[in-house]
């Protein structure tokens, strides 16, 4: 599981990268319609459009090779460069091998098998990749070789073992992709074929896999091009349902008025149930969560503040999303995102041409926003649930250090006495909203002193690993645990 988190955690560094698509394509949309329509680019305003349209283009369309390089980086130790490069040569070589026009020098495929191979060049290959480049990193990063060959000692045989790695791993895939490609476009079909309650079901999924940090290889699936589906990548190359065998955008549209407004409706439901004594902690807490989610999309910071304070309620949650997305795709509200369902996305995604009903999100946001606050209200009164504000009192009460005040280093002190001191801490690494550390003795650790920090929670995968839900401020924090464990 803790390898599985960890790639989660590397797959945000790629997934930074879209954003940016987003705005470049969204402006260079709106400049320049007849780049959707294929029409003739004419006039000044209308050529720096269409310059945008291919410059965030450029990014989505090599997502796989940016999930290769980043994982090599991010799973890498010290998240070392080297690992990304040798990620990179795994990826190049895999590719190549495993191309059909090399395939089928040696072995004579089928229409099903010709197709797999076409599809080689997939994000699924990159994560394979940066997977490899990664471990050859961790396990070769300190070779030493004799001295005829000490050039290539230490870092500098790291790529060429991953080159040896990929080659024996393209002679597995030879025979597995195939069956593999297969089975993932079954579920795909199966999935399209459900239609509405098909979305529904994979938004249901996707956070329900948010603690595991595994919805990242759900979402592969359904938004990139593995398996030839791409919701997102479809969305933002300009195409529209007309090019696709599905309606483009419902596995993304659901989203919209769940994060814009449901988490805003369930954050109030939570401050209006909070204890008395408790209520500016709350506000403090779910407020800033709240806001992150309708400008951002960025969730975390609010589903971890009470996913493992009250789990029958993440259930509940998860549930909404599924029937939000039915009725949104039912409804035919239709709008992508290169980061995450928010605000910013919104607009932006706004000039594609296969948004539909963009206006649509306001009658969806209102009911969103009654519809969450309601459930959430009922459900914490009614079970008398832990949400952020209605936790047990503790015997002593401390300050609280604020991060809205910026005191990052106070911060991070509180959570190294917190899990025993710099002595039991062997590994320090950040993902965007989690502070996650391994420690040596479990049992040094105090969560109630960590919370003074002022963090969203605590959460304990297994007893050598401690996760601080930070925010988006974790970076921040990040950066000055590691200068006090120096």
């Amino acid at each position: 599981m803790k390898f599985l988190q960890k790639l989660g955690k590397s797959l945000m560094l790629p997934v930074a990268c879209l954003p940016i698509c987003g705005i470049l394509m969204g402006i260079g949309y709106w400049l320049c319609p007849a780049t959707m329509q294929g029409g003739e680019v004419t006039g000044i305003l209308e050529q720096i459009g269409y310059y945008l349209v291919k410059a965030g283009g450029a990014l989505i369309d090599n997502m796989a090779i940016l999930f290769a390089i980043g994982i090599g980086v991010g799973m890498s130790e010290d998240n070392d460069g080297t690992g990304g490069l040798a990620a990179l040569a795994s990826w190049l070589m895999i590719t190549n091998l495993l191309s059909t026009a090399n395939v089928s020098v040696i072995m004579t495929l089928s229409e099903d098998a010709t197709l797999a191979f076409n599809k080689i060049q997939n994000p699924f290959i990159g994560i394979i990749s940066g997977i490899i480049g990664a471990l050859c990193y961790n396990r070769f990063k300190g070779t030493k070789l004799p001295d005829f060959l000490s050039f290539f000692s230490g870092k500098r045989c790291v790529a060429i073992v991953a080159g040896v790695v990929s080659i024996l791993v393209s002679v597995v895939l030879l025979f597995v992709w195939p069956i593999l490609f297969g089975a993932l476009i079954a579920l795909g079909e199966a999935i399209v074929k459900l239609d509405a309650v098909g979305a529904g079901l994979y938004a249901f999924f996707n956070r329900l896999l948010i603690p595991f940090g595994l919805h990242h290889a759900l979402n592969n699936v359904f938004w990139f091009d593995t398996i030839g589906l791409g919701d997102l990548t479809h969305f933002w190359a300009g195409d529209t349902s007309a090019d696709v065998a599905w309606s483009l955008g419902m596995y993304m549209s659901g989203f919209f008025p769940c994060m814009m407004f449901g988490i805003p409706g369930a954050a109030l439901a939570m401050v209006h149930t909070a204890k008395s004594n408790k209520k500016k902690i709350a506000i403090g807490l779910v407020t800033s969560a709240a806001i992150a989610a309708f400008v951002c999309g960025v969730t975390e910071p609010f589903e971890f503040a009470f996913m493992f304070l009250a789990p029958a309620l993440y259930v509940i949650y998860a549930l909404l999303y599924a029937i939000f997305t039915v009725i949104t795709v039912l409804v035919g509200f239709r709008a992508g995102f290169s980061f995450s369902a928010g605000l910013t996305d919104l607009v932006f995604s706004a000039s594609l041409p296969a948004a539909q009903n963009t206006l649509l999100i306001i009658p969806l946001g209102v009911a969103a926003f009654i519809v969450f606050y309601v459930v959430f209200r009922f459900a914490i009164v009614k079970f008398d649930l832990k949400t952020p504000g209605r936790e047990d009192d503790d015997q002593e009460a401390e300050k609280q250090v604020k991060l809205s005040n910026d005191n990052f280093t106070e911060v991070a002190a509180i959570i190294l006495d917190g899990v025993g001191g710099k002595e039991n801490v062997t590994s320090i690494s950040n993902c965007i909203t989690r502070l996650r550390l391994e420690i040596k003795d479990y049992t040094k650790v105090d969560e109630k002193k960590i919370k003074t920090a002022g963090v969203a929670g605590v959460i304990r995968p297994s007893k050598t690993d401690v996760q601080v839900i930070v925010g988006m401020q974790v970076q921040f924090v990040a950066d000055e645990f590691k200068k006090l464990c120096k």
